[in-house]
């Protein structure tokens, strides 16, 4: 895994262990099995607890139709959350996977009904692409669920290597994803 953009580059971080640098990271939020507001709220709750993690934007609510899900999959409701950290990208997706099964996600067939999701869209200009972790996130910027709500915290956006959030909105459109305002995450 490369998570250098341009591997001649050292990141300081991986040469002493004691210089992190700050990344801005989004991470996508979803959940359409059980109560999905309580597993929302557990994920801000347990990534705001995260030692060297900052939460520094949550989204609106957005209930959103399944994407390339079984039929009969009830409906999600999706969040987008941007943190600030000094954590490299690894031991955040590890965070993230322990989030999720912290509220009963069960890993299987893709796409399928799950308690949690978090996603790692963008850790920084971080690029990786191997089995376990991809950054950016390769399906990110044809989602809506995850564009619209990272489009409410940054309408400047971009996900790097695939354009401005804004313009990639407008390709994918809005239809299936409806935003819920009675619905309200929060650090707590």
């Amino acid at each position: 895994m490369t998570e250098s953009p341009n591997p001649a580059v050292i990141d300081a971080d991986t040469l002493t262990g004691d210089m992190h640098p700050i990344r801005r990271v989004v991470v996508s939020l979803g959940s359409n099995l059980g109560d999905r507001m309580y597993a929302l709220q557990g994920a801000v709750d347990a990534l705001s607890d995260t030692p060297e993690v900052w939460v520094t934007g949550i989204s609106p609510v957005y209930e959103t139709e399944p994407v390339d899900a079984p039929a009969g999959s009830e409906t999600f409701l999706n969040a987008v959350v941007l943190l600030d950290t000094t954590l490299s990208a690894r031991t955040l997706l590890d965070r993230a996977h322990a989030v999720e099964a912290a509220y009963g996600r069960e890993r299987g067939e893709p796409n399928a009904p799950r308690t949690l999701d978090v996603d790692l869209i963008v850790v920084g200009d971080r690029h990786a692409d191997d089995e376990s972790l991809k950054l950016p996130h390769p399906r990110a910027a044809e989602r809506a669920f995850v564009l619209i709500p990272w489009n409410d915290l940054e309408p400047d956006a971009e996900i790097p290597g695939y354009g401005l959030v804004a313009e990639l909105l407008e390709k994918t459109g809005r239809d299936g994803v409806v935003r819920r305002d009675d619905l309200i995450l929060e650090v707590q």
